[in-house]
């Protein structure tokens, strides 16, 4: 479970990175979802590792 919640962080970044390259204004967006699906990575994560 670590090694694909590691893999679904890494291709988010890049796909965020891109798209503030491409939109700098849809940066707060951005940073607002990324909080929010790492958030919701880690519960998930700690409620089927426990």
């Amino acid at each position: 479970m670590v090694a694909i919640t590691l893999t679904i962080s890494a291709i988010l970044a890049i796909i965020f990175g891109i798209i503030i390259l491409v939109w700098p204004k849809s940066l707060n967006y951005i940073v607002a979802a990324w909080f929010l699906i790492y958030g919701i990575l880690q519960l998930l994560s700690d409620l089927f590792l426990i």
